[in-house]
C-alpha cells in the first residue's frame, strides 16, 4: 500500500500496548499485524564510497504529501490501491465504514432486527469487524453479541482472549467464551496435537481446528440467541482459500466457496463475512487510524499448515499484480461446475443429523478418529473410512480421564460441516 510523503524504509508501527516494537514493524511489512507510518521518523540516509572511504551522503528531501482527496484539508497519508485516492486517515477510516456498509446492505447479509453472533478472536481481522459493525449498527437496527473460543492451546489462547475481554468491556459488548474441551468431551487443540503427531500428520491440526472452531461457534452463537453468525474473513483470507482448494483439487469447495457467506441450510444458521472485500492491509490501517487494541501473535500450530503456502503463493502473485487477491475472490464468486464435476446434494449426519456430505459430519467424522485413536480416518487417505497405513495399538484415552475415551459432545455437530474452514 503506498503510502505518501515518507520513504518506506520509515514506515513504522504505532506503539501500541502488548506488541514489541520490532514484531509490529514485521508484522505491518508482513501485511498482518498491527501497524503504520510513524510521524517522527527521518528519511533513511545513503552512503557514498571515495576511495577506501564510506561517507554519509546527504539525504534527499522527502516530498510533501498531497492533500486528502475528500476533505481537500488534510494531508494524505495513504494512497488507495484499488482507487487511487490519497486520503487522510478520518476519511479513509470512514471510507473504509461505507463500503463494509455497503458489501452488508448489497448482499442483504444482516437484516434489521437481526441479533449477530460476533467471532471474536482477539486478532486484527474479527476486532475490526467488530468495531466497525459496532459504528454500523445503529443504521443497520442490528444487536451484537462476542462469542469467542477456547480451543485451548496453551500459551498462545489465554493471551488472545484476554484482549477480547478488554474489547468487550471497552465498547460494552457481551462476550460468550465456549470452549472445546466442555464441547468435545475433554480434547483441546493441544491434546488433539499430541494424539496426531505419532502419524506423521501434525500439519493436519488446522484441519481439526478450523472444523471444530465452526462447530463451536455455531453451539456459542445458539448458546446467546444469535440469528446470524458473522466473520472477520478478509480478501487475502478468501483467496488462499480459493488457493489451496486448487491446489487440492477440491470441486466440491470450490462450488461452495463464492458469495459472501452461507444462507444457512440444514438448520444452521447464517453465515457471512463483511470484510471479504477488504484487503489484509486496509484491514490493518484501519486498526492503526483507530487505534484498536488487538493480539498479534501466530498460532504456535500455524507454521505447520498447509494455508502457509498459499499464502506465500498469495503474495508472489500479488507482487506481479497487486489486484489478485480480489480477482481471486471474484473468479471463486463466478465459478461454475460442469453438471457431472457437481457434488450431489448433502444429506444429514447419522450422528448428530447436522448437514453432511456423507454418512457423518466433518465434525463427527474427525472426533470419531480421535476416539478411535485413528486421527487420520477423516483427513487424507482415511477420509473414505479406511484404515491408515501404519496405524496400530488401541484407542487413546481422552484428556483428563485415562479410563474411557470421549464420546460425541452433547448437543450433536450444530453445524452445517460441509464446509472447512482451515
Amino acid at each position: 500500500m503506498p503510502v505518501l510523503g515518507r520513504d518506506a524504509g520509515d514506515l513504522q508501527p504505532p506503539p501500541l500496548p502488548g506488541v514489541p516494537h520490532s514484531q509490529a514493524r514485521d508484522d505491518f511489512q508482513d501485511g498482518k499485524g498491527r501497524g503504520a507510518m510513524d510521524k517522527g521518523g527521518s528519511a533513511p540516509t545513503s552512503v557514498a564510497s571515495r576511495g577506501s572511504q564510506l561517507l554519509p551522503a546527504r539525504p534527499e528531501p522527502a516530498m510533501p504529501a498531497p492533500q486528502c482527496a475528500s476533505c481537500h484539508a488534510a494531508r494524505a497519508a495513504l494512497r488507495r490501491p484499488r482507487s487511487g485516492q490519497a486520503l487522510c486517515g478520518a476519511c479513509f477510516c470512514a471510507a473504509f465504514e461505507a463500503e463494509v456498509l455497503h458489501t452488508v446492505l448489497a448482499g442483504r447479509l444482516l437484516p434489521p432486527g437481526a441479533v449477530v453472533a460476533v467471532g471474536a478472536s482477539g486478532g486484527k481481522d474479527s476486532t475490526v469487524l467488530a468495531h466497525v459493525l459496532r459504528e454500523l449498527a445503529p443504521r443497520l437496527g442490528v444487536s451484537l453479541r462476542l462469542v469467542a473460543v477456547d480451543e485451548g492451546i496453551g500459551g498462545y489462547r489465554d493471551a488472545a482472549l484476554a484482549a477480547v475481554r478488554r474489547q468487550a468491556a471497552r465498547w460494552d459488548l457481551p462476550l460468550t467464551v465456549v470452549a472445546y474441551a466442555d464441547l468435545f468431551g475433554g480434547w483441546t487443540m493441544d491434546a488433539v496435537a499430541r494424539s496426531t503427531a505419532g502419524s506423521g500428520r501434525s500439519r493436519a491440526c488446522c484441519t481439526f481446528c478450523g472444523v471444530l472452531r465452526r462447530r463451536a461457534l455455531e453451539e456459542g452463537a445458539r448458546l446467546v440467541g444469535a440469528t446470524h453468525i458473522v466473520t472477520g474473513h478478509n480478501a487475502d483470507d478468501m483467496a488462499e482459500t480459493v488457493l489451496m482448494n486448487f491446489l487440492r483439487g477440491d470441486a466440491g469447495r470450490l462450488a461452495r466457496g463464492g458469495g459472501l457467506g452461507s444462507r444457512g441450510e440444514g438448520g444452521a444458521l447464517p453465515r457471512c463475512r463483511p470484510l471479504q472485500l477488504a484487503s489484509q492491509k486496509e484491514v490493518v490501517l484501519y486498526a492503526h487510524f483507530r487505534r484498536l487494541d488487538y493480539f498479534s501473535e501466530e498460532c504456535v500450530y500455524a507454521p505447520e499448515a498447509f494455508r502457509g503456502h498459499a499464502r506465500h503463493l498469495l503474495k508472489l502473485l500479488e507482487a506481479a499484480r497487486p489486484s489478485a487477491a480480489l480477482d481471486l475472490v471474484h473468479s471463486a464468486e463466478r465459478l461454475a461446475l460442469a453438471p457431472a464435476a457437481r457434488p450431489p446434494p448433502p444429506g444429514a449426519c447419522s450422528r448428530c443429523g447436522a448437514l453432511a456430505s456423507r454418512a457423518l459430519c466433518q465434525a463427527c467424522a474427525l472426533l470419531d478418529g480421535l476416539q478411535r485413536g485413528r486421527p487420520r480416518l477423516a483427513i487424507g487417505k482415511g477420509r473414505g473410512g479406511r484404515d491408515e497405513e501404519g496405524s496400530s495399538g488401541p484407542p487413546p484415552p481422552p484428556p483428563g480421564d485415562p479410563g474411557s475415551a470421549p464420546g460425541p459432545a452433547a448437543g450433536g455437530c450444530g453445524a452445517a460441516c460441509k464446509e472447512r474452514c482451515e
